[in-house]
């Protein structure tokens, strides 16, 4: 098994083990996030990205679905759609658990293998009266060795997720 492997595989334990004793919260509303940080962060093609993504209030279960388009300063771009867990821990702070299948084009900027790429990510945020969030993510994007090579990439976002009906009204 490969390194790029046991990555998913351990984001993925560990998202288990703390739903066992979380519950996500019935007020909390769609949400359009908005995010900017840095791509490959300390490897050798930093970039500057951002994110838009739409999380829905919809549940299946304990998940919930969301989708989103990513750009960097390179020129690279990623389209995704996947689930999202929420956990809460009091009222004001939420760590997400995410992971997304999606297409990647990589523009002037890292090779990663393949057009498909597989995102797995940990948010934590602080929640507001108004249950808009702001938030720090850690992202592992990589095509779980379905290419022939498969160096993979992280990211370090800075999210404010903010309740569509903020946007739209009720």
């Amino acid at each position: 098994m490969r390194l790029h492997q046991l990555r998913h595989i351990a984001w993925i334990a560990a998202a288990v083990v703390l739903l066992l004793g979380q519950s996500a919260r019935a007020d909390d509303p769609d949400f359009i996030a908005f995010s900017a940080g840095i791509f490959d962060i300390g490897k050798d093609q930093t970039a500057a990205e951002g994110r838009l993504e739409y999380r829905s209030e919809m549940r299946l279960w304990i998940f919930k679905p969301f989708a989103g388009v990513m750009g960097n300063s390179d020129g690279g771009a990623y389209g995704y759609a996947g689930v999202l867990v929420d956990m809460f821990f009091g009222k004001r702070m939420v760590a997400t658990l995410s992971f997304a299948p999606g297409a990647y084009a990589r523009g002037d900027g890292k090779d990663l293998g393949h057009d498909r790429e597989f995102r797995s990510q940990i948010e934590v945020s602080y929640r507001f009266n108004d249950r808009s969030r702001l938030g720090l993510a850690l992202s592992h994007m990589s095509n779980a060795s379905i290419g022939d090579k498969n160096p993979g990439t992280e990211s370090l976002m800075l999210t404010y997720a903010l309740p569509v009906r903020k946007i739209f009204g009720d």
